[in-house]
């Protein structure tokens, strides 16, 4: 089952000379529980993608399908809800919550989402699964960068997403840590039926995944992995 299109994107930024096409027409589909790696050189337009699939900017031309919507055509308001409900994120930096405890960042995504229901024994298990239980009451400033990390990915898998899209998930961590990480993240692909889109510049880690996406000046150069585009 499809759960991401990505139909003849481009995207331009500036005007006139100053243009720069930093998409040139890109399709690719995504089914439904794959481990995809997107990889590229610096400004070859790979984290302009994660973006326009992640609502967080909008295509010049072309349509990007998340379980059959096109988010290109959604309201501001209606994409922000969109997002929460089908896109999960982990960033380099995590970006949790200071204030918040491992628990309540975890759930933020719902309570946002959902007000006061809130699937506690799901958030449980995720934390469980992830080894998170016992550090639910700290916070962040209190946890090593792969626990924050694990946190982060805790809280994309929340709301049962469509789609997480990973940054640079590994970039800040150790080798022992980033093979942590990787694990956790195939084996939430493999219980949660999770689909996972990974931007990394790690050609050892981008060769563990289903599927790799290769992406160079604006365009997709070359498909690898056990599957093909």
């Amino acid at each position: 089952m499809k759960i991401l299109e990505v139909l003849e994107i481009e995207k331009v930024y500036g005007t006139a000379e100053n243009q720069v096409h930093a998409l040139k027409g890109i399709s690719f589909s995504v089914q439904r529980g794959e481990f995809i790696t997107i990889v590229g050189t610096s400004g070859s337009g790979k984290s302009t993608l994660m973006n326009l699939i992640g609502g967080l900017d909008t295509p010049a031309k072309g349509e990007i399908r998340i379980r059959g919507r096109n988010i290109a055509a959604l309201t501001r308001k209606e994409l922000t809800i969109f997002r929460r409900r089908n896109i999960g994120f982990v960033f380099q930096n995590y970006s949790l919550m200071p204030v918040l405890n491992v628990y309540d960042n975890v759930a933020l995504p719902v309570t946002f989402d959902k007000g006061s229901y809130v699937d506690h024994t799901f958030i449980e298990g995720l934390l469980k699964d992830l080894g998170l239980w016992e550090k639910r009451s700290k916070y962040p400033n209190e946890l090593s960068g792969g626990q924050q990390q694990r946190v982060a990915l805790a809280r994309a898998l929340a709301n049962k997403p469509a789609v997480i899209l990973a940054d640079e998930p590994t970039g800040n961590l150790d080798s022992r840590t980033t093979a942590e990480v990787m694990g956790l993240l195939r084996a939430s692909v493999k219980k949660y039926h999770q689909t996972i889109l990974m931007v990394t510049h790690n050609e050892q880690i981008a060769q563990s995944c289903d599927r790799i996406i290769h992406i160079e000046d604006g365009l997709i150069e070359e498909k690898g992995g056990e599957h093909h585009v």
